[in-house]
């Protein structure tokens, strides 16, 4: 869905509350009759890296728990449609300073009441650097962010945090507690669509007992979303997750089930024998073979759409292969011989379309011209051609094969095998597989600058926009810029998008950014996904939102 720009020479723009809190029914669509509303739901997931700190959580299979126990001041309907919550209003006269009014009456499912405050001392905490919350970034258009975020913490060779050094101050000058239910903004520049982040997860608000103790917290969190952890230590680590339907929740995400619990596997192979045998109620990770079969396997309990997520392979700048001038055409070749027309069709049964840029097709001002996108195109003669002009300026070490990491919780193995497949036969490189059981240990490697190879990475939208594909992915210092590129061009490229006061003139400065990552290529897009989902026969039906996200709230049990 399109969020517009509103030029600021029209006057005052107001985001009215286009669905309040309270509407009962939930954002889409109706219970069915039969519908059991105590019964819970068994969901696919596997093992969350951190905390369920809402700013320390980037990753999917933690944000799919944080999204259910919070409520933040904008949520997402299903096409991505922007919605005020907890926000009675969000104004702003010239797009740099903005009031927002917090709806009050609501609480955390400790009793303690969501104000202004607790909005306001969220967000502080996750954009103070000694706090080391992963999505601090996300707060940097904020006044005063560089102050409390300028310092980065030091690391050792392995990527272990040695200091922590003090920050020039605490919270940010431009975050303002006016009273209990306003909140001023001043941004370092005006954007005119930074209100549309503030349905991601990052800007939820927190009960106080976060801000005194985070770890503690993040192993049993307290939220003001449509669940709540179904008791003390229902996470248990490795295993589940269960969270109950929160009954004091009065929001627009209101539960028709009684809870959902969230099994951990680290193969989809048996989650989808669960799922036939009805001992699992729904996933979106299905084993690769099962994308040929899964409509026939789960009639009438299937569904996919085109969504905001695209899948690439990263290649950190730290590995010796692919520095330099040579790097560059060493990554160049390797997208050259990756076929992923062919991927797509027979691996992934055309539920994969190839990648023509860094973003996704959903996505308002996308381009599948972006000049420098033809490096996408496989073409074997060619990738052997730019290897060999590399082999002229540095040697490649093959001493070791090239590894690809990825989790084979994610039925990734199929595929991941027919690209190693592809460098083998089209470069004549020896390379493998660097498999892992857990999603999240392939993230602690590229964290820690501990990749011997590449990496599978996906990018799941947070919130409808070009720039949050390209900006916390690949810009210096980003909350997902784990191998840490940088090009100032690129960056000043975005920053000159954000500023931009219509949304024409953003996305053609952020195309242009994606013209640098072309030439750069940190990384190499591979396609973008139409996920499918399937559920059993214990529910009656089940849906993703704009960017793939099951809306598990929306899940009524038979």
């Amino acid at each position: 869905m399109r969020f517009s720009r509103t030029s600021t020479a029209l006057g005052v723009m107001a985001i009215a509350a286009l669905a309040l809190a309270g509407c009962g029914g939930g954002m889409d669509g109706g219970d069915p009759a039969s519908s059991d509303p105590n019964k819970i739901i068994m969901a696919y997931s596997n093992e969350p890296q951190n905390p369920l700190l809402p700013a320390n959580t980037n990753e999917n299979f933690g944000a799919r728990v944080v999204e259910l126990l919070f409520e933040g001041l904008r949520a997402y309907d299903s096409s991505g449609k922007p919605v005020n919550v907890l926000a009675e209003s969000i104004e702003t006269p010239d797009a740099q300073n903005w009031t927002i009014k917090v709806r009050r009456g609501t609480k955390f499912t400790n009793g303690e009441e969501v104000t202004a405050k607790t909005f306001v001392d969220a967000w502080n905490f996750a954009a103070l650097s000694t706090n080391l919350q992963k999505n601090a970034s996300f707060f940097e258009s904020i006044e005063g962010y560089d102050e409390v975020s300028a310092v980065q913490p030091s690391t050792d060779a392995a990527g272990k945090i040695t200091s922590i050094p003090a920050p020039t101050a605490e919270k940010m000058s431009g975050l303002v507690l006016k009273d209990d239910s306003t909140i001023s903004v001043k941004l370092a520049q005006p954007e005119a669509d930074w209100s549309l982040r503030l349905g991601y997860s990052a800007f939820y608000p927190l009960p106080s007992g976060a801000l005194k103790d985070p770890k503690a917290f993040g192993e049993n969190p307290v939220g003001n979303g449509p669940y709540k952890m179904a008791k003390e230590g229902a996470w248990v680590h490795d295993e589940s997750i269960s969270l109950v339907k929160n009954d004091a929740y009065d929001g627009p995400r209101k539960a028709k089930n009684g809870g959902v619990t969230f099994k951990f596997y680290t193969d989809p192979r048996p989650a989808y024998t669960d799922l036939q045998s009805d001992n699992l109620d729904v996933s979106d990770v299905l084993p690769s073979n099962a994308l040929k079969t899964y409509k026939s396997d789960f009639q009438g309990r299937n569904a996919a759409k085109p969504i905001a997520l695209n899948a690439a392979l990263v290649i950190p700048p730290y590995n010796p292969n692919f520095q330099g001038d040579a790097g560059v055409l060493r990554r160049q070749a390797l997208s050259h011989a990756i076929n992923r027309e062919e991927i797509c069709k027979v691996v992934f049964n055309d539920a994969r379309t190839p990648a023509t840029d860094f973003t996704a097709p959903v996505l308002d001002g996308f381009s599948d011209k972006i000049p420098g996108n033809e490096v996408l195109k496989f073409d074997p003669a060619k990738a052997r051609d730019l290897w060999a002009q590399a082999e002229k300026i540095k040697p490649y070490d093959s001493s070791k094969p090239l590894l690809i990491a990825s989790n084979t919780d994610g039925g990734n193995q199929e595929w991941v095998g027919a690209v190693v497949n592809g460098f083998k036969n089209n470069l004549g490189i020896p390379a493998e597989i660097q498999p892992f059981a857990r999603f999240a240990e392939v993230l602690d490697l590229r964290a820690s600058q501990s990749l011997p190879g590449l990496a599978h990475t996906a990018w799941q939208g947070d919130y409808p926009s070009l720039y949050n594909f390209l900006g916390p992915v690949w810009k210096t210092g980003a909350s997902a810029n784990f191998e840490k590129f940088s090009y100032p061009e690129f960056d000043q490229l975005l920053q000159e998008g954000l500023a931009a006061r219509e949304t024409s003139e953003a996305n053609a400065k952020f195309n242009k950014a994606q013209e640098v990552l072309f030439k750069e290529l940190p990384g190499l897009p591979l396609w973008y996904n139409s996920l499918p989902i399937v559920w059993s026969n214990n529910v009656t039906s089940a849906e993703t939102g704009w960017n793939g996200a099951i809306l598990y709230y929306n899940i009524s049990a038979k």
